[in-house]
């Protein structure tokens, strides 16, 4: 009797609970934004805390074009660049032509679509993949969901040509998707469609790409000369506005109705775009955020969507520099994504990737000034991840454990830091950049903790903090200890007319070393 008793009462308790949820729920529902197709109405959506505390994300360029890994995943476009077309300098065919048809054939009996069948990803594994962004310190990740190339990375409702129906014959979105968020990262898609219009030369007869039974993956039918790499507004020097034309009705619908597929099926946290949007029209990349951010409303979910130049309007999404960073910290948060590899952004058979060392500073300078990183690496066709790409994400996981406090979470400092080094801005400006020093130190802060990060070791027996010399008026606070993060123990420390003087102990690890400052309370 006494047990049915309670069981009543747990159930009336469980009742009220669940409609006390539920009441809760249409409250929230009843305060939702709907957003607009209106620049203004866009703007009020706000960067979620997610995605200022990440810093750190990883996705690949992997699809057809890494079959052939040779020299760039653009081999889709420049693959077709024969003496004839309006894009060979000179009278002369790309490299990237010339190398095709002595390895594969010519363009008629062998064109881009036959690297689909040998694209079979065998030995791809999701959690494997998975397994690695963790252990890299990644909190956001995902794949390219369709390069320029116009082959689909997911279960698409809307084309056969896609790695569900073809090639792997495998939902690699779906696959990666629920891998990724199992550990609790935030699962991205990149897109990339806007090139396919001009990508491929689908008015030259003497190549596969001009048979209308292929017009699914490459794209409209164009005239010649239409094929020429689009120039952006932003692009144009000499004030000329009459840039590449905007595609018609017909392909900017299949770009929005694409994306919407995805955000449907995948419910993308962040949708990361690559240039040239402004070959589709203002009003449906407006619709695209209208979209995205009303079903993130809806799910609950807070999103992220990026943009380069001038594709959407400034404080509608989020900034992203590509091989790029800011030479000074900004007031609001940004991107930049880059390729693990100097060369490319896929696999090729002779890759020149980066050091460790360069990829822990490259993601130190960056978080000082505001900013997330989004890096590239660079799987084989067959699913399995170079060594040295692998090598060098698991180091820089190892970075992350030991100093992650002063990256994760953290927010920027009076100024970004002090040293020699000069970043040179712009639009793939990576390269021009030198490796940094020990003169160069980047901060972060938490709260009123300052962590003063040292991009190389120290020479001799102390660390000078020039920024923080006596009676500066960043930091005012009186030093209550300072440690090196991954060493145990307070370290002895000093203040004068030169700078904040650290003694230093036994060198710990072999990258950017992270010096916690915590003042008095």
């Amino acid at each position: 009797m006494m047990k049915s008793y309670l069981l009543g009462i747990l159930t009336v308790l469980l009742l009220v609970s669940c409609n006390s949820k539920d009441k809760k729920t249409e409250k929230e529902v009843t305060q939702e934004i709907t957003y607009k197709a209106d620049w203004e109405s866009l703007k009020q959506h706000k960067t979620p805390d997610w995605f200022l505390d990440a810093k750190f994300g990883i996705y690949c360029h992997w699809g057809p074009y890494s079959v052939p890994a040779y020299e760039t995943e653009w081999y889709a476009h420049w693959m077709y660049v024969n003496k004839d077309n309006p894009e060979a300098k000179n009278g002369k065919a790309h490299k990237i032509y010339d190398y095709h048809v002595k390895t594969y054939g010519e363009l008629d009996k062998f064109g881009y679509k036959d690297f689909i069948p040998m694209f079979k990803a065998e030995k791809f594994d999701a959690a494997e993949w998975a397994d690695l962004f963790e252990k890299a310190g990644a909190k956001f990740a995902g794949p390219v969901s369709e390069h320029a190339d116009g082959f689909a990375m997911w279960d698409s409702e809307l084309t056969k040509w896609d790695s569900k129906d073809m090639g792997p014959k495998r939902d690699i979105m779906g696959e990666l998707s629920k891998e990724i968020r199992k550990r609790n990262m935030k699962f991205i898609a990149t897109y990339h469609r806007q090139w396919l219009f001009g990508w491929y030369p689908t008015w030259d007869e003497t190549t596969d790409a001009s048979d209308p039974k292929y017009a699914g993956l490459y794209g409209p039918e164009l005239k010649k000369g239409d094929n020429k790499m689009p120039k952006s507004k932003h692009q144009l020097d000499n004030g000329d506005t009459s840039y590449y034309p905007v595609g018609d009705k017909e392909f900017n619908d299949e770009w929005l109705n694409r994306l919407k597929e995805i955000i449907n099926k995948y419910n993308p946290d962040l949708v990361w775009f690559d240039n040239k949007m402004d070959v589709v029209s203002e009003e449906h990349r407006k619709e695209f955020l209208e979209y995205y951010y009303n079903h993130a409303e809806k799910n609950n979910q807070e999103v992220v969507a990026t943009y380069k130049f001038y594709d959407f309007a400034e404080g509608s999404a989020v900034y992203d520099l590509e091989r790029a960073r800011m030479s000074e910290k900004k007031d609001f948060p940004w991107l930049t994504d880059d390729s693990i590899d100097w060369k490319a952004w896929c696999h090729i058979d002779d890759p020149n990737y980066k050091s460790t060392n360069r990829l822990v500073d490259f993601l130190v300078d960056v978080v000082s000034k505001n900013g997330a990183v989004l890096l590239n690496i660079t799987p084989r066709a067959d699913g399995t991840i170079p060594e040295p790409v692998k090598e060098r994400l698991l180091e820089m996981g190892q970075w992350l454990k030991v100093n992650g406090e002063a990256i994760y979470g953290t927010r920027t400092f009076e100024i970004y830091g002090e040293g020699d080094a000069e970043v040179v801005e712009g639009h793939l400006s990576e390269q021009k950049n030198a490796d940094n020093t020990a003169k160069d130190i980047r901060f972060t802060t938490k709260g009123e903790i300052l962590y003063a990060i040292v991009l190389d070791w120290p020479e001799g027996e102390e660390l000078v903090v020039h920024s923080l010399k006596e009676g500066n008026e960043l930091f005012t606070n009186e030093i209550e200890s300072i440690q090196l993060l991954g060493s145990e123990g307070n370290l002895d420390f000093k203040t004068d007319e030169e700078g904040l003087k650290i003694k230093l102990p036994t060198k710990v690890g072999e990258h950017a070393f992270a010096f916690k400052i915590t003042p008095k309370k």
